[in-house]
């Protein structure tokens, strides 16, 4: 196959969100998995770094730090700030490309920003539109449609747009939470992935720290009540049809399923997960239904809480632009469902192509 007839992929990696260098080892997965001998012939890439201030790279610096095995070296390299006025169009050649594949994970990325900037290309991309990535990002307003749709989640309080340098309304929040869920809590920012900013709570002044931890990251809280519970995921693809994966879960030796944990190299990962045939097509059911309510589609991974003492199944949330990186989830689910990585990335583009 020449050259021009193979598709050219745009990856768009790195961010200002705090799960920056997660997007990076995202995207070079990816990749490696675009120019592998499975994908070479059909494939070619373009590669577009955002440093953490938001400048665009081009196409060369940014296919040099996708080949560095070093994570963070070659990247802190391009840490460069802003000019005064910076238009990242002036340099940022994008005609040639015919599929964008944004793996930027939390701002600006998973909450329909850069699915609104690529729209004006006119290109097609690999993953769901601005509303869905927009609802599917935002923990209040996602929590708020399952509600509506009785949708099984934990008992959950919203707390959005207070100022909570005021050490009074922080206290006058805390009883609040005390008095209407049970503890332990999760205090988490509505708008954060990785575990970022959230924290488990056990008494009146454990919330009061969380509230802060959370605030620093987002004005918008969730509380939610913290339950003896199995991680389970399912991966989602499709549009018009959506199609779901095994079932995996997570054990890991932490107290919760926090940062340091989800990148841990001591979790144990279980696909399938040791649950009953019952169990498994529920959770199938409500990962397909969910996302077709928030109208997400392309690729998602829908996280569940299994309660250990009633086996009720409570959806925890839905991730737009989930991890690719050697420890995630979501392209694990989809190996053990008989696509592997090389296979993965093609069909996501197949399934882009469709819409």
């Amino acid at each position: 196959m020449l050259e021009k007839e193979k598709k050219c992929i745009g990856i768009i990696f790195g961010g200002e969100s705090n799960e920056h260098y997660v997007s990076i080892s995202s995207a070079k997965t990816v990749f490696k998995a675009f120019i592998s001998k499975t994908n070479i012939d059909r494939f070619r890439v373009k590669a577009f770094y955002i440093n953490k201030h938001g400048v665009w790279l081009d196409n060369d610096q940014s296919l040099k730090l996708l080949k560095e095995n070093n994570r963070n070296e070659t990247a802190d390299k391009y840490q460069g700030l802003p000019k005064a006025e910076i238009n990242f169009l002036n340099k940022i050649e994008f005609q040639s490309v015919d599929i964008w594949f944004p793996l930027l994970h939390g701002l600006n990325g998973e909450d329909g920003a850069i699915h609104g900037l690529l729209k004006f290309t006119q290109k097609p991309l690999v993953g769901g539109g601005i509303l869905g990535s927009a609802l599917g990002m935002d923990k209040i307003l996602m929590k708020k449609i399952f509600s509506h749709l009785e949708i099984p989640q934990v008992n959950y309080l919203a707390i959005q747009n207070h100022d909570l340098s005021d050490d009074n309304l922080k206290n006058n929040l805390s009883v609040e939470i005390l008095e209407k869920l049970k503890l332990p809590v999760f205090v988490k920012p509505a708008n954060s992935g990785s575990s970022l900013g959230i924290s488990k709570a056990k008494t009146k002044s454990e919330i009061i720290k969380a509230l802060q931890k959370a605030w620093e990251i987002d004005s918008r809280i969730v509380i939610e009540e913290g339950l003896n519970v199995r991680e389970l995921e399912c991966g989602i693809i499709g549009n018009l049809k959506l199609t779901a994966s095994e079932i995996g879960e997570v054990s890991y030796l932490t107290d919760w399923y926090d940062y340091d944990s989800k990148y841990s190299i001591d979790n144990q990962i279980i696909i399938p997960a040791d649950i009953n045939s019952q169990i498994s097509k529920q959770i199938k059911d409500i990962a397909i239904r969910s996302c077709r309510a928030l109208n997400i589609y392309g690729f998602a991974r829908v996280d569940f809480f299994l309660e250990k003492i009633s086996n009720k199944i409570f959806l925890n949330e839905i991730n737009t632009i989930p991890g690719f990186t050697s420890k995630s989830m979501f392209p694990m689910l989809w190996n053990a469902s008989g696509l592997n990585i090389d296979q993965l990335v093609a069909k996501l583009v197949d399934i882009s192509s469709d819409l």
